[in-house]
């Protein structure tokens, strides 16, 4: 019985796109790792995913919380009301997610279902959806850009208007500051071309990071694709790439050269990082480069300390630049 393979259900999940890609358990729990071990002994902590897809990230931070709060809530059940009502919270990004994320954290798809592990008094608990539409000016979305003819559908199909970038205030959508949010948030929106590389997309990352920023938490941790650090995405503003490159609030960043280190069988051009931005750092970054071949370089420097303007992902052109700088 010990050799039966039997995964995590997690990982068995085909994504819904190459924009919408599932999180695998062990990226999540990488990503978790960058927080400080002090959190999962802190029952005032509050954590927030503002993408949920199949809820890995809350999950994995309950199983956390649940043995670091051990000695302040020894009646299990009490532990598991007190994580899941006042701690964890999820904003789904279509209805099918929001119906995943609640099954894979609460145990039932409905969160006021008698087989859930914790009783909400409605379906939802802490885990929302809420279907909205784009706000349309000359025939893109004021909010995100998306092409009106693309995106202006009838009630049977998702809209893609993600919550957490359409609107001005998402401090307003649960009402409450958090000190941990993390996500894999959706990468672009594509205009009738299908393709996640292709011309006629714009990425929409970094305005997931943009207003999560506008809540200032404690820590942010996302998976995103790295083209922002070279400005090679689509759609990402300059103005915004050069704010984060000068911020100095990156304090770790694991960097994939290729996608399909974190995300199997998945192709993302450019690669993928994950990173934890934290309110009170301010200096160098902790820049783990995983080239191609398997090897893991490793900096600690500014992002744009070589370059004006854009990050040096690979360590190993350094001795390059600096060829050229003494030239």
């Amino acid at each position: 019985m010990n050799n039966l393979y039997n995964p995590d259900v997690l990982t068995c999940l085909a994504n819904l796109s190459n924009d919408e890609v599932f999180t695998p358990p062990e990226i999540a729990n990488q990503m978790l790792d960058l927080l400080p071990a002090e959190i999962w002994q802190d029952s005032n902590a509050t954590f927030l995913d503002p993408a949920c897809k199949s809820g890995v990230f809350l999950r994995e931070i309950a199983k956390r919380l649940i043995v670091g709060l051990a000695d302040e809530f020894p009646d299990l059940q009490q532990r598991i009301d007190h994580i899941f009502h006042k701690q964890l919270y999820g904003i789904a990004i279509t209805e099918l997610t929001s119906l995943l994320a609640r099954r894979s954290v609460y145990c039932a798809k409905y969160a006021n279902s008698p087989y859930a592990i914790t009783h909400f008094n409605d379906i939802s608990g802490n885990i929302r959806f809420k279907r909205l539409k784009h706000n349309w000016y000359n025939g893109k979305c004021a909010f995100c850009g998306a092409s009106q003819s693309e995106y202006e559908r009838g009630d049977d199909l998702e809209s893609h208007a993600y919550e957490w970038i359409h609107t001005l205030t998402p401090e307003d959508i649960f009402g409450m500051k958090f000190d941990v949010i993390i996500s894999n948030p959706p990468y672009q929106l594509s205009f009738g071309i299908k393709g996640t590389n292709s011309a006629n997309a714009k990425s929409i990352y970094n305005e997931f990071i943009e207003n999560t920023i506008k809540l200032n938490p404690r820590y942010l941790c996302m998976i995103t694709p790295s083209r922002w650090m070279t400005k090679t995405a689509q759609g990402i503003p300059e103005k915004w790439i050069d704010e984060m490159l000068h911020c100095n609030k990156f304090k770790i960043i694991h960097d994939f050269e290729n996608a399909s280190d974190c995300f199997p069988g998945v192709e993302i051009k450019g690669g993928v990082n994950y990173f934890l931005w934290q309110r009170k750092y301010s200096g160098k970054c902790q820049y783990y480069f995983h080239s191609l071949q398997g090897q893991v370089l490793e900096r600690f420097d500014y992002l744009d300390a070589k370059t004006a303007g854009i990050v040096v992902r690979d360590p190993s052109v350094y001795s390059i630049i600096e060829k050229i700088e003494s030239i």
